[in-house]
């Protein structure tokens, strides 16, 4: 965990920053603000209407008696990609820019589940089946 940890705050924001400044001294420094700006503003209007879109199948599950267990997926992997799209960088809005998309985010949530199934099996996520 330790070692996600610094990945995360350190080593993530150096290849920011390295792409930052390489594509500032491509593109110019107003231009890279400008894209950085712009995607932060798309990308909080796109995660808030997949949101949205994620709420309403939700309501309309419950509603119906049916557990909305995908569209829990989709929203963690919604909220997910709505921060990294609202943090500052190139790699950052990549990666945030492909887990709102519906049809990229069908790849991130079949691996999550995935990901889950074994830490359930491995005991490291305890699951209350009692309800």
């Amino acid at each position: 965990m330790f070692i996600n940890l610094i990945i995360l705050f350190t080593v993530i924001p150096v290849i920011e920053l390295a792409v930052l400044i390489k594509i500032g001294g491509i593109i110019g420094t107003f231009k890279t603000v400008a894209i950085i700006l712009i995607t932060g503003i798309w990308g909080a209007a796109l995660a808030k209407s997949q949101g949205f879109i994620v709420l309403r199948r939700i309501k309309e599950n419950m509603a119906a008696g049916i557990a909305p267990t995908e569209e829990l997926y989709d929203g963690a992997i919604i909220l997910v990609g709505g921060a990294l799209l609202l943090t500052p960088g190139f790699v950052t809005d990549f990666l945030g820019l492909f887990l709102l998309i519906p049809q990229t985010r069908y790849f991130v949530k079949k691996y999550l589940k995935i990901w889950i199934k074994k830490k359930i099996d491995a005991g490291t996520i305890y699951v209350d089946r009692d309800i």
